[in-house]
């Protein structure tokens, strides 16, 4: 795909990987980027068309694919992480993590299925993680969120191929973001991230492995559990 003079929209746009996926794009020659954010008043960028989305709200949805009938390119950004276990954790949580994460791309990617079609087929770009191939103490309920997010990747790339529409899936391990804040371990830049996700939506590229350390956790999938854990914690030294 080629992104100059294409029509793009971004979830959590506001910070983050989101904001330096606005500015990216800016950068290639996007025609038109429509950043979306719960409180389009902490949006930054300019030259950007604003919408105000919660990507967990079926009606704003709907509205946001109303509204940007002309989306080439769809960047389902938007996360969060609560930090919660699912044995002992608040269930509430844990379903707030599987609402924004993986229901909300998958409401955004039904809505906008048929506006990629009407508009050549183009493409959606999913924010994962690497942590949808493990998880660690506490992270539970994020990993479970992002592991569904990864299936829901695989499934919608082969839904959507007949119709023309390229899925791109991005891993990383930790992003210098505020939500990695406070980890004392290498971290890739939102800037650096965005640019290969990108990459791949120009190249025809199914998959990003973003960084070492999600080059690594795949590397191990075909390992027993137990074999592949004890890789994991002796790399993070636990």
């Amino acid at each position: 795909m080629d992104l100059n003079g294409a029509v793009a929209l971004v979830t959590g746009a506001n910070r983050g990987i989101g904001a330096e996926f606005v500015e990216q794009l800016k950068k290639r020659g996007v025609r038109k980027v429509y950043a979306a954010a719960r409180d389009t008043s902490t949006l930054r960028a300019e030259g950007i068309h604003a919408i105000a989305l919660d990507v967990t709200d079926p009606a704003q949805v709907a509205e946001a694919a109303a509204v940007a009938s002309d989306v080439q390119l769809l960047i389902n950004n938007a996360g969060i992480s609560t930090g919660t276990p699912l044995v002992t954790g608040d269930e509430a949580a844990i379903r707030r993590e599987m609402d924004t994460n993986f229901f909300g791309p998958l409401q955004l990617t039904r809505a906008f299925a048929p506006v990629l079609a009407a508009n050549g087929g183009g493409a959606i770009l999913n924010v994962v993680s690497a942590l949808s191939w493990f998880t660690v103490p506490g992270a539970g309920a994020y990993s479970a969120s992002k592991a569904a997010a990864w299936m829901l990747s695989d499934s919608t790339r082969l839904e959507l191929a007949p119709q023309g529409t390229h899925v791109v899936a991005v891993h990383m391990g930790l992003v210098d973001t505020d939500m990695a804040q406070g980890v004392d371990a290498p971290k890739i830049s939102p800037a650096d991230l965005a640019s290969a996700g990108l990459d791949a939506v120009e190249s025809g590229r199914q998959e990003v492995l973003g960084d070492d350390w999600a080059r690594f956790v795949k590397s191990g999938l075909g390992l027993d559990p137990h074999e592949r854990y004890e890789q994991i914690f002796g790399a993070l030294g636990a």
